[in-house]
């Protein structure tokens, strides 16, 4: 979905009269971030949505999208590409994906031992959560592109039908 289009859908939901008067610009510049870019190519008048884009690519910092995750209330992770020992290999891929679990819940376990978490242990906590998610993430990729259709374990015989 476009920029633009995705801005056509909030304002059937929410008013572009409202928006124009919290964000104190005028309707007519709202309703212009909800057309095609090439009709407003020169004008100056990107929609914030593509600015944002920009802005992502022409830094390509993290922080950026993270910032705007946390504002809305949630997290940003970067998809990750899957990247498996064979692209047929379910099991290991699996396994991987247990074994950031294991560790996540060692990290938990050790930071509450002492029943309190300090904010390192938090930060640890953090850290393997993402890449928790980082692996799933990447292993529902591989499934989405097909990559374990019809797989078995290398070595083994296919089951019977």
């Amino acid at each position: 979905m476009q920029s633009h289009e995705l801005l056509r859908e909030v304002f059937k939901v929410t008013s572009a009269k409202q928006i124009a008067a919290d964000l104190n610009l005028s309707l007519s510049m709202i309703y212009k971030w909800a057309e095609p870019t090439e009709k407003v190519e020169g004008s100056g008048l990107a929609n914030p949505l593509d600015r944002i884009d920009q802005l992502i690519k022409s830094t390509h910092d993290p922080r950026l999208p993270q910032w705007i995750c946390e504002r809305a209330g949630g997290f940003f992770i970067h998809n990750p590409k899957a990247h498996w020992p064979h692209p047929y290999q379910v099991i290991p891929a699996t396994n991987q994906i247990v074994q950031e679990f294991a560790d996540m819940l060692g990290v938990i376990a050790t930071a509450a031992g002492d029943n309190q978490v300090t904010k390192t242990e938090a930060k640890d906590i953090r850290r393997r959560w993402e890449d928790l998610k980082r692996v799933t993430e990447g292993f529902v990729r591989g499934c989405e592109e097909g990559n374990f259709a019809n797989s078995k374990p290398s070595g083994l015989p296919a089951p019977p039908p």
